[in-house]
């Protein structure tokens, strides 16, 4: 009986043993659940295809990808034309696109809906938007936009279309931070 129980406590021991060991974390969804150890809430989703594929549609009609831009520093933003601070963050993306040239490419994607559409000419006109306007594919809104659905968005990829930085809202700290991203992309071969 000793010699039993001896087997039965050893045996337990050793399903104890190999049976617990430390777990990596799983993410459940398609959203990361942290980068670089900090845990996210307004991550970009996992693509549901590659980046450089996702594309967005001219309002002239072009269809563009940002595999299009390589080379080149691009800054995508999501704006309405009801959005207070979108109308504050379009005058500096006028300035950044005069001060870096050919180097940095936007493009302004409306995300206000078929409503805000027909007000969109006489929005470029008041804010004499001259950067290209567009209406992104859904799966490009839904990389960027993971669970946040506040505008402006700014998505800023580097000259290999890597996502840097995705900004939400804007004020002076953002403009900022915005700023420095840039100058950074930008001065990166």
């Amino acid at each position: 009986m000793k010699v039993m129980v001896q087997r039965l406590l050893i045996g337990f021991i050793a399903v104890i043993l190999c049976g617990c060991g430390a777990a990596a974390p799983v993410s459940v969804g398609n959203k990361p659940v942290s980068i670089n150890e900090k845990p996210l809430r307004d991550a970009p989703t996992r693509p549901l295809k590659p980046v450089a594929e996702m594309n967005w549609t001219t309002f002239d009609g072009a269809v563009q990808k940002l595999k299009d831009f390589e080379g080149r520093v691009v800054i995508l933003d999501f704006w309405a034309t009801y959005c207070p601070p979108c109308i504050e963050e379009i005058p500096h993306l006028m300035e950044l696109k005069e001060a870096y040239g050919d180097d940095l490419v936007i493009v302004g994607l409306h995300v206000g809906g078929e409503e805000d559409r027909p007000k969109v000419p006489d929005f470029v006109e008041r804010l004499k938007i001259t950067y290209p306007l567009a209406t992104p594919e859904d799966s490009l809104t839904s990389f960027i936009f993971g669970q946040e659905s506040a505008i402006p968005q700014t998505a800023i990829f580097d000259r290999k279309g890597k996502l840097v930085k995705k900004i939400v809202g804007f004020s002076p700290e953002i403009k900022s931070d915005l700023d420095a991203t840039i100058a950074a992309s930008v001065a990166a071969n």
